[in-house]
């Protein structure tokens, strides 16, 4: 358990090195410090415990141990050229994979394409169709790693970067999907779902919230400020039934039977939702232009897969 100590206190060490030093993003900052305080509660230890500290930083033991390095071991390290045999069957893993794609079986897809990936790591369409199946998974993060893969191996893939765009988007980094967005673009100008992609990014990178904005740049206080809006919500508020539902929902003093001190009934919500309801139905026939505003605001765009579905 000593020698456990020793070592958290050296990665702890490394870590607030890091910080100080290593010119991270806020973000990346934070995440650091997230990671310092697990170890130390994990392990019990903190930057205060001096003893722990070995004779040489983490850094410096690392390079040493790179330095001396066996020749054998750098040598197997080298990408080995796959046999025809090995890729011959790690295409037709690979068209078995893009079967079970077609039929949603997204996981089987993903052990297809991995066992490809195997058998040729050097071909950047598995990595590419692994990330589309990880996509349709939700598991996005993978998705990125195996377009940085695609990438690092054909950097004139264009599905690669667009894949990657997608991803970035479903986790919301809009600002890093227009930059593989742009470059998808760059090495397929005419492909129509790439141009859109990077319009539904750049339109996500402007709505940002204010603080009387809700999610997705939603406009409240633009909503609130609109006269036949606030009309209609004062015809709605100055119903004598909406007010009396409301007061006894507030206060619990009374419920649609008339019951003192007891909670709201399915009644009173029933009733509330019709008011609602109506309330509803006035505003779209007195003032439709604001309720396809609203529309537009809150309705939900999502970047197209379109012709990404389509495995090579």
């Amino acid at each position: 358990m000593a020698d456990q100590k020793r070592l958290a206190y050296s990665i702890i060490q490394f870590l607030h090195d890091q910080l100080q030093n290593g010119g991270l993003s806020p973000d990346a900052q934070e995440s650091l410090e997230v990671a310092i305080q697990c170890l130390e509660t994990a392990f019990g230890v903190s930057m205060e415990d001096q003893g722990l500290a070995v004779s040489q930083t983490l850094p410096e033991i690392f390079e040493a141990a790179a330095g001396k390095e066996p020749e054998h071991i750098r040598t197997n390290s080298e990408p080995v050229t796959p046999s025809e045999d090995d890729i011959a069957e790690a295409e037709r893993l690979k068209t078995e994979g893009n079967e079970q794609m077609k039929a949603e079986n997204f996981e089987a897809a993903v052990s297809f394409y991995g066992k490809a990936i195997e058998l040729n790591p050097s071909n950047a369409v598995y990595f590419c169709n692994r990330a589309a199946a990880y996509s349709k998974l939700g598991n996005y993060a993978g998705a990125v790693r195996d377009c940085e893969r695609a990438i690092g191996i054909d950097p004139n893939y264009s599905k690669a970067y667009g894949r990657m765009g997608l991803a970035l988007s479903s986790l919301n980094k809009h600002t890093e999907a227009v930059v593989y967005y742009k470059k998808a673009l760059e090495l397929d100008p005419d492909n129509d779902t790439y141009k859109s992609n990077l319009k539904i990014a750049e339109q996500k990178m402007k709505e940002t919230p204010s603080p009387t904005g809700g999610p997705g740049g939603f406009d409240l206080a633009g909503l609130l400020n609109n006269p036949g809006f606030m009309s209609m919500a004062s015809n709605l508020m100055n119903n004598p039934q909406v007010q009396q539902l409301m007061s006894g929902m507030i206060s619990g003093g009374h419920n649609a039977m008339g019951a003192a001190g007891t909670s709201p009934s399915t009644n009173d919500l029933a009733s509330l939702i019709q008011a609602g309801q109506q309330f509803a139905q006035q505003m779209q026939q007195q003032n439709p232009e604001l309720i396809e505003q609203l529309r537009s605001q809150i309705r939900s765009r999502t970047p197209s897969a379109s012709n990404e579905d389509q495995q090579e």
